[in-house]
């Protein structure tokens, strides 16, 4: 396993992925109930479900402006604010809420890990080992990327190679923001945080790609970078 310490864009040719880093936070409140087979987090975002094997996932990536207590996760938008940070931030891909509709937010991993947590109640941010029990259930790293993706081009860049979707997690390629503050690869990459950290400084995603039908799992990136989250029920 190797450390990668700075990835404005992360390109693992032999294996086809292109990752990168980011973060982002912010959503409208909503009264309306959720209906079955769906949860909603404290602003009110409505997330379907889906159970895969022995887990219930969220279906969507995570959007929530807010700790599970109410306080605000800040929205930093500047990227050399952003490279300082050892503390929570979120932000939209390319500081856009339009790809925060589509894409959800995009949180450092300082978010993830803060005690007042992310989730809503009953769910919580998956593991490293939970994703690792996800890819062992649909086959292992070579084939579960492709499992794991939305089909077709509409958000994926062309190839999209391996896709088929077909247990629903509509993995998305939300792209990232790197420990610099650059935001880059939508439409080529989908990350999503573990909660599960490696040292002091990194911790560890997990990795799709548009060109590949494999799960990249194997490589630990800077707290401070961004990428999507997915939620997992308690």
């Amino acid at each position: 396993m190797n450390k990668i310490n700075y990835l404005p864009a992360f390109f693992i040719v032999s294996l086809g992925i292109c990752l990168f880093l980011t973060g982002s936070c912010s959503s409208d409140d909503k009264d309306e109930t959720p209906p079955q087979n769906t949860v909603a987090d404290i602003d009110g975002n409505v997330y379907h479900t889906i159970t895969i094997g022995t887990q219930t996932w969220m279906v969507e990536n995570l959007s929530t402006s807010r700790y599970r207590n109410g306080d605000p996760i800040p929205q930093v938008t500047d990227g050399a604010q952003w490279m300082a940070l050892s503390s929570g931030a979120c932000c939209y891909y390319d500081n856009s809420s339009a790809n925060g509709d589509v894409y959800g937010m995009l949180y450092n991993w300082y978010a993830v890990d803060d005690p007042r947590n992310l989730a809503p109640e009953g769910w919580h941010v998956a593991s490293r080992e939970e994703w690792n029990t996800l890819i062992s259930f649909l086959g292992g790293e070579l084939v579960s990327g492709g499992i794991l993706k939305e089909t077709g081009t509409a958000h994926w860049n062309s190839p999209n190679t391996g896709a088929t979707d077909e247990v629903g997690f509509i993995g998305l390629p939300g792209g990232g923001r790197s420990l610099d503050g650059v935001f880059n690869s939508i439409g080529q990459s989908g990350l999503w945080w573990t909660s599960t950290g490696n040292s002091d400084t990194d911790a560890w995603p997990r990795g799709l790609a548009y060109n590949s039908e494999l799960i990249f799992s194997s490589f630990w990136l800077d707290k401070n970078s961004g990428f999507s989250v997915r939620c997992i029920k308690d």
